[in-house]
């Protein structure tokens, strides 16, 4: 509908991409080919605005903002920002078993930590790695620390699936300084305006060096001093940098990752495209010509050709099948029977299955709620306000089936493929897990049909003739085997920028 706006794509002159950063992956490639639909209208309306990236620390910037806008960017990469001095602690919990190389809950320490902090009137921000792990540590710190009617509101929780309005109620109060501390994932990571904080404390390596020094720049923005301590966990990775701190600080940050031509993302950007404006057979999309993948959409109705050029044909609204990213737009809305079933919260669709099942705990900052129903068809789940001192925690079962290998090679020992696979995970059942002292109570069985997933993955194959030829037990080459595919699941985060539970 670009042309009802004629007027301000004919006037545009300017566009301004904040956090570039984040626009990377399965997200970035998807809006690398925006940007591509953008310039072509700015193009057809007669405009060439001005791209203005801004972004934290990343290892290549320039080479990225290229990537997603197809220019050559002028890289400005001194800063002239305020800051004051900041401490940086790395914090390793004490071990408790030694034998199973098992630390002191990195929850708890984080608390622990934070108390002493928030006590002293101290603002601060603490990041955790997870939305169960924001509700643990906000329940935990709101007990402590709002015990009167005049403290409350003063801890608070922030992550996705709140309100928009409980949001903005938030963020306006970390500003006017009404609230002392805050638990939030990575989604306060980004440059929202919280005011001025004091100490940042890090529940857990968040996973790159990138996102490490983003949440760390969210206390002493301005000129005061400030800390920012990082509580390590018992995952490889995070014993490796608590233990090995030049690692991290003399390391670059990692490099921004996007593939704008992945043929799944290309051709559904190529379809809205056909629909905003016809396109010439010899034109390019992203430098590339794009004869075949039209020709393709030709012959399954979707466009047609006339005069050299690709008009849309098909009855749909392409940009309707288009997920950035690549979440259902169907959200789950949590309702209190307790309030005549008012909405109080959202739970996205891929994670509804493992957190709002009947007879879970729901939590929403720190108040506990019980599932009375789920109801799938309807994308309803309906909960009750109970006082108890547990939370659930679901079980999920993956399994992982090659469907064909169209790519692949071998070295001595090894072969190494590309090919399509079947992803089916399942919600089998529950735990009960105390606060305090996390220990298990209980548990219970979920009932939820599977979640399906055809994707392509990459696979290590070892030759039976060199497994043969090891001096171990077919017993041990499994549990080897395990052991190496841990080992890269944790060290891909290294390279990759993705998380450990990707």
């Amino acid at each position: 509908h670009h042309t009802r706006w004629a007027r301000f794509f004919s006037d545009l002159k300017y566009v301004v991409l904040d956090e570039l950063h984040t626009y990377r992956g399965v997200f970035g490639s998807h809006i690398g080919n925006v940007l591509r639909r953008l310039q072509r209208i700015c193009q057809f309306h007669g405009s060439n605005p001005i791209f203005i990236m801004c972004s934290a620390t990343i290892a290549n910037p320039a080479e990225h903002a290229r990537n997603l806008t197809g220019r050559d960017p002028r890289l400005i990469n001194e800063s002239g920002a305020p800051s004051g001095k900041k401490t940086v602690l790395f914090y390793n919990p004490p071990i408790i078993s030694k034998e199973l190389g098992i630390r002191r809950s990195y929850l708890s320490v984080t608390r622990r930590i934070a108390s002493a902090f928030l006590r002293e009137k101290v603002r601060t921000i603490i990041f955790a790695s997870s939305r169960l792990n924001v509700e643990v540590l906000t329940r935990y710190l709101k007990d402590r620390f709002e015990r009167t009617y005049e403290d409350e509101g003063k801890i608070r929780g922030y992550r996705g699936g709140y309100l928009p309005s409980v949001r903005r109620e938030i963020e306006r109060g970390l500003r006017n300084d009404q609230v002392l501390g805050v638990i939030s994932t990575n989604a306060l990571e980004l440059g929202i305006d919280i005011g001025s904080l004091e100490l940042a404390i890090l529940s857990g390596y968040p996973g790159t060096i990138a996102s490490t020094w983003q949440q760390a720049g969210r206390a002493g923005r301005r000129h005061g001093d400030s800390a920012v301590i990082l509580v390590g966990r018992s995952d490889p990775l995070d014993q490796f940098l608590v233990q090995h701190p030049d690692y991290f600080f003399g390391t670059t940050p990692e490099h921004a990752r996007i593939n704008p031509d992945n043929l799944s993302i290309l051709l559904s950007h190529l379809k809205c495209a056909c629909f905003e404006i016809p396109m010439a057979l010899d034109e390019k999309f992203g430098g590339q010509e794009m004869g075949e993948l039209l020709d393709y959409l030709a012959d399954n109705g979707v466009v047609y050709e006339a005069a050299g050029q690709y008009h849309w044909s098909d009855q749909t609204y392409p940009a309707d099948q288009i997920s950035l990213r690549t979440a259902s737009p169907e959200n789950f809305v949590v309702m209190n029977l307790d309030q005549d079933e008012r909405v109080i919260a959202e739970v996205d669709w891929h994670s509804a299955p493992s957190t709002v099942y009947e007879d879970a705990i729901y939590l929403v900052e720190g108040v506990t709620y019980h599932v009375k129903r789920l109801d799938y068809d309807q994308r309803r789940v309906y909960v009750k306000e109970v006082e108890v001192d547990y939370y659930t925690d679901a079980i999920t079962n993956t399994s992982v089936d090659i469907l064909d290998g169209f790519q692949d090679d071998s070295l001595e020992h090894i072969n190494y493929e590309h090919g399509e696979v079947h992803v089916a995970w399942r919600v089998s059942g529950f735990k009960k897990i105390k606060f305090d002292t996390r220990e298990n109570v209980g548990f219970g069985d979920v009932f939820l049909p599977d979640h399906e997933m055809h994707t392509t993955s990459f696979w290590v194959t070892f030759k039976d003739s060199y497994l043969a030829s090891l001096p171990y037990s077919k017993a041990d080459l499994v549990d080897g085997i395990s052991g190496l595919g841990h080992v890269l699941q944790h060290v891909a985060p290294l390279y990759l920028m993705c998380d450990v539970r990707d």
